[in-house]
Order: structure tokens, then C-alpha cells, then sequence
């Protein structure tokens, strides 16, 4: 699934593609996506201005003209991109939103997971989802005291952090990677974590994503960019997808095991488990 990197990722390539085109008409090529009829969602969008987009955590939310917004989650393959207009829809492309300027936007998503929801914009922080979702993991957002006060729980951590209501944006893969470079095994409970550990948690975070953002995200899977780009950053991963390489910090066998029900790969030796 992509992870905030990810979205990121397409919200700019997005913003560079299509903020300031009109929705001329949209084409629904499977309702459950969008959660009404095609003709309801077309007289709901035509005509509005895509006027900005915005992300939180791992949603999208096109700012449309006339106080509306879409709010757009991805999930596992869900992507989009653009082509000249008249271009015909391949298999999985399930959306089609006719722009001015001879420009179509393509939604595509192979395994139909890919959610919709158009709102009222003062709505869109009650969808399913955002309304209860944590900060951003950014310098300004996320803080110590925070982070101090939220994780007063018991718990694994690594399950704690998959939990977009308590940090935003992290997924499998980046939280295997900070565990690993805070040196917090999966299994620890989040509540017994002390507090230079948290600010080291909290450093690597920020800085990771930042890094991945940078780097226009991982590709694992299928993810590309708003561009058709893939991502460069699973080039720089020190855990991930590395099961039974040695680690780079101390040359120990990498483990894989299954935490939450989630592939999780960590160091024996850095990431000791304490009680």
C-alpha cells in the first residue's frame, strides 16, 4: 500500500498536472469506487475547477470550485496519471475525468481497493479515515510531548504505529525501517519505551520520511508517480525486504516474522526486546 512518501509523491506530481483544469466530465467504470451511480458523481463534479490538492496522512483531497472536495485514497494499486484527451481506458482504469485543455485523468487501480468520497469541503475531515487520524510526522507536527503523552499505552509497537490514528502517513515499510534505525524491536510495548528512544523514534521518523519524500517514495509492488516515475527509495532500505542479509550496522542475519499479521523484518542483535 502506499505510504505517505507515496502520496506525497502524486499529490505534487498531481498539483504540477492538473490544479487549475476544469472537470469537464467524469466517466465511472465501477460505482463501489466513488459510492453512488456515475450519473449522481458527474452531476456532482462536472464543472468544478480543480483548485488545489492536498494530502493528509495517506488521503488525497482535490479542492474543488463551489466548496466541494474529493477525498481520494489510494490503497493498494490505486493510481493516477494523464493522457490526451480522446485516449481510450485500458482494463483498470475505472475513472476517467474529462479536463479542459485536452487532458484526461485516468484513475486506475487493478484491484479496485481505491476509495472516493465527494463532500461537502467542511466535511471532508469527518470521512472514514481522517477523522480520527494522527499528526503528520513532521518537526512542526509531531512533537515530543506529544508522542510522550500518546504513547502512555500498552501494546507492540510496531502495530501501535501502523495505527494512523496515532501518527499519520506510516505503513509497513517505513516502520520497519525507523524501528530498526532507533534500535526498538517490533514487539516492545509502546508504553515501556523510554524517552531518549522516543526522540531518537521521533528524529527517525521525520527524517525518513522526508528522505523517501525526496526520493519520490519505494517501489515495491506497482507504485509509480502522477508521472508514470517510479520511486528510487527502496534503493536506501536497511531492513525492508532484506530477510537473511546481513545488517549494516552490525552484520547480523536480518529476521523476518510476522508482527500483527504484517511481514516484519528486524535485527536480532540492534533490536533487542526488553522487558
Amino acid at each position: 500500500m502506499p505510504e505517505l512518501p507515496e502520496v506525497e509523491t502524486v499529490r505534487r506530481g498531481l498539483t504540477n498536472l492538473v490544479q487549475g483544469r476544469t472537470i469537464l466530465k467524469a466517466e465511472v467504470r465501477w460505482e463501489k469506487i466513488v459510492g453512488m451511480s456515475e450519473v449522481e458523481f458527474d452531476a456532482e463534479i462536472s464543472g468544478r475547477k480543480i483548485e488545489k490538492i492536498d494530502r493528509r496522512g495517506k488521503y488525497l483531497l482535490f479542492r474543488l470550485s463551489g466548496n466541494k472536495t474529493l477525498v481520494s485514497h489510494l490503497r493498494m494499486e490505486g493510481a493516477y496519471y494523464t493522457v490526451p484527451a480522446g485516449t481510450k481506458p485500458g482494463k483498470h482504469d475505472l475513472i476517467t475525468f474529462h479536463l479542459d485543455q485536452d487532458i484526461d485523468l485516468f484513475y486506475r487501480d487493478t484491484r479496485k481497493f481505491g476509495r472516493m468520497n465527494l463532500v461537502d469541503t467542511p466535511d471532508a475531515m469527518l470521512v472514514a479515515g481522517l477523522a480520527k487520524i494522527g499528526p503528520e510526522p513532521t518537526e512542526t507536527d509531531l512533537t515530543l510531548k506529544y508522542m510522550q503523552k500518546e504513547f502512555q499505552r500498552k501494546g507492540a509497537i510496531k502495530p501501535f504505529l501502523l495505527d494512523q490514528s496515532h501518527i499519520a502517513g506510516l505503513g509497513n515499510i517505513y516502520v520497519d525501517e525507523t524501528l530498526w534505525m532507533s534500535k526498538i524491536h517490533p514487539l516492545q510495548p509502546a508504553n515501556t519505551i523510554n524517552l531518549e528512544q522516543l526522540a531518537d523514534l521521533r528524529k527517525s521518523i521525520i527524517d525518513e520520511l522526508a528522505i523517501a519524500t525526496k526520493n519520490h517514495g519505494t517501489t515495491v509492488h506497482s507504485f509509480t508517480t502522477a508521472f508514470g516515475e517510479a520511486g528510487t527509495f527502496q534503493n536506501q532500505l536497511n531492513v525492508y525486504g532484506r530477510a537473511g542479509e546481513p545488517c549494516y550496522r552490525c552484520g547480523t542475519a536480518l529476521v523476518k516474522t510476522k508482527v500483527a499479521q504484517r511481514g516484519t523484518t528486524y535485527c536480532p542483535h540492534c533490536q533487542v526486546l526488553h522487558n
